[in-house]
């Protein structure tokens, strides 16, 4: 990219950084289950009170976007990003503000997710696109992996883990001013406005359908490993829930490293030979995690599935968008509705743990996830016309 180009686009990348807040969930739940005395399966629908809101707000939010541009857009995610996050703030010890502060997390979060995609394609084009999406998850997975940190911090330093809630509202202030002092292209505003009917009418085409349910699957499995690391780590290593946060941040530093790693080579090879590969890596670490039982085994593999899954998000999105072109925004709305796997996967896992009595039934949701990516990396090539 040009000088020029790489000015435009960082403040953009730098959005993915607020696009990870969303993964503090993970860490939240290990907190909140204990702090409430939540059961398995109510604190499986914690992340849900996230992700849930990606099923109703995506879709809409293209429609709108369309008529008032992708970079208005981001700027409302960040004011509702900001108003969430400081609501625990003032009250700490209630489990009804936490949700609410989810609730806005999720909302702001879906339609950051569905605008900002977009928005870098304003600013890097032709066959860097992959690359690029591919560098905001890299962005994404650092701050992923920086929550249980911060959520530590707060714990022991500022004295209560929910301080980690401000200290993103700060982070997004700053996003949100240094976008408004930017000037990026924006696209002509649409002056027909798609429906939510025509949007979702583009699950007819085959291929569109097949990266949809990826992106279900895959976002699934991330909120899913996210959730069950630090359990698993309590479950057969015996650590507390302070120190079992750095199977959290192993997890995100090795989708960190992944997505790191997925930026160079996707702009060299084939990106379904790279979805085809790190698949069955994933498959292949989570049947040994099956069967892990010491600390550095169950790191070890946990760590390894997060680097396997670190670009397939990226791979699935820009292949979708690339499918048509001319639905850019419709399509964007419609994958990033699929984010909503974040919200159904973690209480399926909670449902399978008490029913099996053991972790192990979590593992056999993510399994089953896995098993989908596999069936769309080797079936969308038939798929493609």
């Amino acid at each position: 990219m040009k000088n020029s180009s790489v000015s435009k686009a960082l403040p953009v990348l730098f959005g993915f950084f607020i696009m990870g807040f969303c993964d503090v969930v993970g860490i939240s739940t290990t907190y909140m289950k204990e702090s409430f005395g939540l059961s398995e399966w109510a604190a499986g629908f914690i992340p849900s009170m996230v992700f849930f809101w990606f099923l109703l707000f995506s879709i809409p939010t293209a429609i709108v976007m369309n008529k008032i541009g992708r970079k208005k857009t981001v700027q409302v995610s960040n004011v509702v990003t900001i108003i969430g996050m400081f609501i625990p703030l003032f009250f700490q010890t209630s489990l009804a503000a936490y949700i609410v502060a989810f609730i806005l997390l999720g909302i702001g979060n879906t339609i950051l997710q569905v605008s900002l995609n977009p928005l870098l394609t304003n600013v890097v084009k032709g066959d860097s696109l992959t690359s690029s999406l591919t560098t905001g998850q890299v962005v994404k997975a650092v701050c992923s992996f920086l929550g249980p940190f911060i959520a530590a911090f707060s714990a022991t330093v500022l004295g209560n883990w929910m301080f980690i809630f401000p200290i993103y509202a700060a982070l997004t202030v700053v996003s949100s001013v240094w976008l408004l002092l930017t000037k990026i292209p924006e696209e002509t505003p649409s002056t027909k406005m798609a429906t939510v009917s025509e949007t979702f009418a583009l699950l007819k085409d085959k291929t569109i359908l097949l990266l949809f349910l990826g992106i279900v699957f895959v976002v699934g499995t991330d909120v899913g490993m996210n959730t069950v690391t630090p359990k698993l780590l309590m479950e057969r290593c015996g650590l507390d829930a302070a120190s079992a946060g750095i199977g959290s941040s192993v997890y995100f530093l090795c989708r960190t490293a992944g997505a790191l790693i997925g930026a160079i080579l996707l702009a060299r090879m084939s990106s379904m030979k790279y979805f085809k590969i790190h698949v069955l890596l994933a498959l292949v670490a989570i049947a040994i995690l099956f069967l892990a039982s010491a600390q550095w085994a169950v790191l070890a593999m946990v760590g390894v599935i997060g680097f396997a899954c670190s670009s397939i998000f990226p791979i699935i999105y820009s292949r979708a968008i690339t499918a048509r072109p001319e639905k850019a925004n419709e399509i964007s709305g419609l994958m990033i509705t699929g984010v909503f796997g974040g919200a159904v996967v973690p209480p399926l896992m909670g449902f399978a743990t008490e029913n099996i009595g053991s972790q192990a039934g979590s593992l056999i949701v993510i399994t089953a996830c896995l098993c989908y990516l596999t069936y769309c990396a080797f079936g969308l090539k038939a798929e493609k016309k």
